[in-house]
């Protein structure tokens, strides 16, 4: 019973009362709460991100996603004079980008952004999402050449829920201290709660590496299937350091900095121990990791697939049992909200 359970999508949902979403983050980032739960005692301790250091079991490596966001949301006009607002998913290769856009287009039609930037619709696909190529000056860009144009024309792509415009704030705020490699469209958010300070600690004391997952819009994606397996999984693209293989080709335990991380080490583990390329694992309760050992996550929105990677580690049960709890003691949800440490 306790099986069909967990593969259905409604044993997934709950009811969050609208204060618990976080709108801003913890400040300083450390003082988010943080839940740890231990499952060889059954065991859940309240504290702050402060003291996340102490938890970690002892002999541990850490893994920590090191992509950078970018300004991926951006504001335009059609010719007609019509406004349009043009959401980046992620480079398909070096000239073709997968976006979502608000308002009709047809393929060929142009949009137009402030420093002459254009994107033309090469593409409508099913799930929603369009192609483009982007122009400057008639000259079709490269993805590493519209990043420095996007920087200073585009906005933060907040998460929908958040449901305010980016301030000057979220363009540091939205991201890790430790972000590096441009290319994602949300933050790695078990990230955010580290200050500079608190990383350069742990990194002395904890063998630790970095590895690349550029997280696509697809991580909000709710799952709309009955059936949890049903679900088209997201593809987004990784790379695995070789501090990281090392890391992952020892019997070193690992605790993941991140869902995006656990994808991504998860992936490598059970496809053939590939260092680069494309990622699309659904961990769930009945396909769980096999490399990872400890989480370090945020709170997770309902029916999501990230809610389900966290029942990969724990079960449906205990999920749901940690997530009643955590709105008792008033966590905050989402990206801009608390912590939680399984170990």
């Amino acid at each position: 019973m306790q099986k069909a359970k967990e593969l259905l999508t409604k044993s997934y949902d709950f009811t969050l009362p609208e204060e618990l979403i976080a709108t801003h983050p913890a400040s300083p980032r450390d003082h988010a709460k943080l839940l740890v739960y231990e499952r060889e005692t059954d065991t859940i301790t309240h504290t702050y991100f402060y003291d996340f250091e102490k938890y970690i079991p002892k002999g541990s490596a850490l893994l920590f996603n090191n992509t950078k966001v970018i300004k991926a949301r951006l504001f335009g006009h059609k010719p007609s004079g019509g406004k349009i607002e043009l959401l980046i998913n992620r480079a398909l290769n070096a000239k073709d980008i997968n976006v979502y856009i608000r308002g009709k287009v047809k393929v060929d039609t142009t949009l137009n952004f402030d420093e002459n930037l254009i994107a033309k619709v090469i593409a409508l696909h099913e799930d929603g999402s369009r192609e483009v190529n982007f122009y400057q000056d008639e000259k079709m860009l490269r993805f590493e050449e519209l990043l420095p144009i996007i920087e200073k024309i585009g906005h933060i792509p907040l998460p929908p829920y958040i449901q305010r415009a980016d301030e000057e704030e979220d363009a540091d705020e939205y991201q890790s201290v430790f972000a590096k490699e441009e290319g994602a469209v949300a933050a790695p958010t078990a990230s955010l709660h580290f200050t500079d300070e608190q990383y350069e600690k742990v990194c002395r004391n904890f063998k630790h590496a970095s590895l690349t997952l550029h997280v696509g819009s697809g991580t909000f994606k709710p799952v709309d299937a009955e059936i949890i397996t049903d679900h088209p999984m997201h593809s987004e693209y990784y790379d695995i350091s070789e501090e990281a293989k090392a890391i992952l080709d020892s019997d070193t335990a690992i605790l993941s900095i991140g869902t995006t991380s656990t994808r991504t080490v998860e992936f490598y583990d059970k496809h053939g121990k590939i260092q680069r390329g494309e990622a699309n694992l659904f961990l769930h309760p009945q396909n769980r990791p096999s490399r990872v050992n400890h989480l370090l996550t945020n709170f997770h929105l309902p029916k999501s697939t990230l809610l389900m990677l966290v029942a990969s580690f724990v079960g449906l049960e205990k999920t749901q049992e940690l997530y009643a709890e955590a709105i008792k003691e008033k966590y905050r949800f989402y990206s801009y909200g608390d912590a939680m440490l399984i170990i």
